[in-house]
């Protein structure tokens, strides 16, 4: 089953920003979709949950340097 969340973010300033946050949640699995704006400070993730969870993606998110508002 998969689920979409829409995150709040805050630290992202560009472009190259919306990659690297695109890049590293794209790495775990079951994350089937990842869109990051930087305009809007926000990201949106679908993904499968029989694989990851909501707190395994903020956790990329921050871990990545950005804060979940």
């Amino acid at each position: 089953m998969s689920k979409s969340i829409f995150l709040n973010v805050t630290g992202m300033k560009c472009g190259g920003c919306e990659t690297n946050a695109k890049h590293k949640l794209e790495a775990v699995e079951g994350i089937t979709k990842v869109i990051a704006s930087h305009k809007d400070n926000k990201i949106e993730v679908e993904f499968k949950l029989e694989n990851t969870n909501e707190e395994a993606i903020i956790s990329v998110i921050t871990e990545a340097g950005y804060k979940v508002v």
